[in-house]
């Protein structure tokens, strides 16, 4: 019973003897009719101070009410740390990502020097919402001994099949450079993903239908190179010409809805970008590829002269197309993860007075297979534990294997013409094929510790041939929240 009902009930008790007196005096004689007038008017009065006193309660339990809504809800918790409003439309979230790294490296094709321990990814996030539709992030990265933003956006989810983002974020094209760095199975991102975009400066629209089986993003943004962000350009964060790219990607899951387990975690779609870009010898506006291992494994030739003018060096000439068909599929513990890349790219080079041109396709692939040893659901994004890892309570945390073959492949007009070729073939790889094993340990929902071997066979790269094989033992602890 609320205050208002009791409030009632009493005022209500409270009238019962003045009606009782009324009704009686009515049943006198004539001359008490003064007097039950009297009564009745009293009555009256008490119900005017009962219709106050409820819309006095009424207002009470309003203010209350609006004080509750009004007062935040702080949560803080392994996985969240959080200020909200108390209807949920608005909030602040805060984020963090810490990766501290090993490499150790053996073989011939790596020097000693470089086993190394460093701080791969810090990035402090916030992120958060506005009014139930408008988001924004914010994320630096102080990794690898540099100071960068490498997120920095809104968007407004209108509804489900119509967002519009702008601001710095990762362009839609690799389905792995799309996962999160939590969510990575591997260390190091694979092959593929070399040759595709990692974030740039632009605009998206994006939305889904269907309950998801359906997805789109189309977008513009300034244009980076192959695996490259645009706090890497010329001039950092700031379109190099005035040919920006255009991104694309569709994306399906059609079974994520059906009752067929076995099919509920399938997903396919394609990526694309194109641009047209103007480079030059003192602004490239091309890439070079790393390893697994992280190590440069090919570049084009760069500028011979020593003072003056940059000369001699191979320059993006013209148009620019990826395409990335793309797919992944999960069931219970076991996931798998598939894309291929392809990179067209007209160059030119300009030696002695003479201009060779040509259109360059570089493609890359990988295949990558991930098994929950403890009975853990794969996913795309995002997974849990089945137990937590406290020493001296029960439960050991996630164990996961993971394996992979992937592979990068440059176009053999590269190297065509000798002196006169876009690439030194002395330096540059033409081929690099890796394969990768793994184990991930989640003792807790944010923390993950990793070890990784990747062993990389290379065709060409070297004065007596092929560059020998990259052996390298990678090793992450990790905490994502």
């Amino acid at each position: 019973m609320n205050i208002r009902r009791a409030a009632a009930l009493a005022s209500s008790a409270a009238l019962l003897p003045f009606s009782g007196a009324a009704l009686a005096q009515n049943a006198g004689s004539p001359a008490n009719n003064e007097q039950s007038a009297d009564l009745r008017r009293e009555v009256e009065e008490q119900k005017q101070r009962l219709a106050v006193l409820e819309r006095k309660l009424e207002l009470q339990e309003e203010s209350a009410k609006a004080a509750a809504a009004s007062t935040p809800k702080v949560t803080a918790s392994a996985t969240r740390f959080q200020l909200a409003s108390n209807n949920g439309e608005n909030f602040v979230r805060l984020r963090g990502t810490l990766h501290a790294d090993n490499r150790v490296y053996g073989g011939d094709s790596v020097a000693e020097s470089a086993d190394t321990f460093l701080l791969r990814r810090v990035r402090p996030t916030i992120e958060g919402t506005f009014g139930g539709i408008y988001d924004f992030r914010f994320a630096p990265d102080f990794g690898g001994g540099r100071s960068v933003i490498i997120d920095a956006y809104v968007a407004a989810r209108f509804n489900p099949g119509a967002t519009l983002t702008v601001g710095k974020f990762k362009p839609p094209v690799g389905l792995e450079r799309l996962q999160g760095g939590a969510d990575l199975r591997f260390i190091e991102r694979g092959l593929p993903t070399s040759l595709v975009p990692n974030r740039d400066i632009g605009a998206q629209l994006s939305g889904e239908f269907g309950g998801g089986t359906f997805a789109y993003q189309l977008g513009y943004f300034n244009g980076v190179t192959d695996g490259g962000s645009s706090e890497g350009l010329a001039s950092p964060d700031v379109e190099v010409d005035t040919k920006g790219d255009y991104a694309a990607r569709v994306f399906f899951q059609p079974f994520i809805n059906s009752e067929n387990f076995n099919l509920r975690g399938l997903g396919f779609g394609v990526g694309s970008t194109w641009l047209d870009i103007d480079g030059s010898a003192a602004n490239t506006a091309l890439a070079a590829y790393r390893s697994p291992g992280q190590q440069s494994v090919f570049s084009y030739r760069a500028n011979t002269a020593t003072g003056g003018a940059p000369n001699n060096a191979t320059f993006a000439d013209g148009q620019r197309l990826r395409l990335a068909p793309q797919f992944y599929y999960s069931r219970g513990s076991f996931g798998v993860l598939g894309e291929y890349t392809q990179v067209k790219q007209d160059v030119s080079r300009v030696v002695g007075g003479t201009t060779s041109s040509d259109t360059l396709t570089h493609s890359a692939w990988q295949a990558q297979f991930s098994y929950f040893l403890t009975g853990e659901d794969e996913a795309f994004r995002g997974f849990t534990p089945g137990s937590t890892f406290q020493p001296g309570r029960p439960g050991t945390g996630a164990f996961e294997l993971v394996a992979r073959i992937h592979e990068l492949d440059i176009d053999d007009d590269t190297f065509a013409g000798g002196a006169n070729s876009f690439a030194n073939p002395l330096t540059a790889v033409s081929k690099a094929t890796a394969y990768g094993v793994g184990l991930n340990w989640y003792p807790w929902n944010t923390v993950k510790l990793s070890i990784n071997y990747e062993q990389t066979e290379f065709e060409g790269g070297a004065a007596t041939g092929d560059r020998a094989d990259e052996k390298a033992l990678l090793s992450r602890f990790a905490v994502n929240f």
